[in-house]
């Protein structure tokens, strides 16, 4: 190819490179909309608290009822549930807490597949972008509650214990409910995380364990019989920067 042939090719290459360019600044301001909406549908929720689980668990499940148990018992006691707005445990969440006394919250993320909205939500928000979904999740949550679920779920476990754990949030209660669906995950997390130093022995305490609906709800309120849950000053400078 002569210097001549390369010239054109090598504006086109530009002005595709500038196009580019063009559409990832406009999608920032995407992304700060996302933010923005977000937080202002969802800051007079509080408290509230966010209940994570399989979207592929099926109505008949044990842990569908579960959840929805848990979900009605914590919206009678005056607490906003959280969920990712699909189905499955999401649903159950979400259904529990719109027969309730309080508000039930879905924040749903669009997907080529899998997500779809569940009827149970006083509130519903949308989401492009999971990053922005998740810093609702945490900024709005008293507490999280995790039933059995998969990747998903466990990302938004492990990123709360991060975010607590390195001082970026407020620590509140984060409650795994059905003991034997975790008990291989925190055997694993004490034996080589604990075991070969890659934690503290104590982070772990970052997290509990409880099965029963009613003593989920009552973990909750002993974290904050003491303290009442808003933020206080230096966790609402935390929430300003996570």
């Amino acid at each position: 190819m002569s210097e001549k042939e390369k010239i054109p090719r090598l504006a086109d290459a530009d002005q595709a490179a500038q196009a580019l360019s063009a559409r990832e600044s406009w999608r920032i301001f995407g992304i700060m909309a996302e933010f923005v909406e977000g937080t202002e549908r969802l800051s007079a929720i509080r408290p509230a608290v966010s209940i994570f689980g399989s979207a592929r668990t099926p109505p008949d499940s044990p842990y569908y009822a579960l959840t929805e148990n848990i979900a009605r018992k914590l919206s009678d006691a005056g607490f906003s549930v959280i969920s990712g707005g699909g189905p499955g445990i999401m649903e159950a969440a979400n259904k529990g807490a719109f027969f309730g006394k309080s508000p039930s919250v879905g924040l749903n993320i669009q997907l080529p597949r899998e997500q779809h909205s569940n009827p149970y939500q006083d509130i519903s928000q949308s989401f492009r972008h999971f990053f922005a979904r998740k810093f609702m999740f945490v900024k709005f949550a008293s507490a999280y509650v995790v039933m059995p679920g998969g990747f998903g779920t466990l990302d938004e476990l492990l990123e709360a214990m991060t975010l607590i754990q390195t001082g970026k949030s407020r620590k509140i209660p984060i409650i795994l409910v059905h003991e034997p669906f975790w008990r291989g995950l925190l055997d694993w997390l004490r034996e080589r995380l604990v075991g070969e130093g890659m934690i503290d022995a104590k982070d772990l305490d970052l997290i509990q364990v409880i099965d029963d609906p009613d003593a989920v709800v009552e973990a909750i309120f002993r974290h904050y019989q003491t303290r009442g849950f808003a933020p206080l000053p230096v966790e609402r400078e935390m929430l300003l920067n996570l």
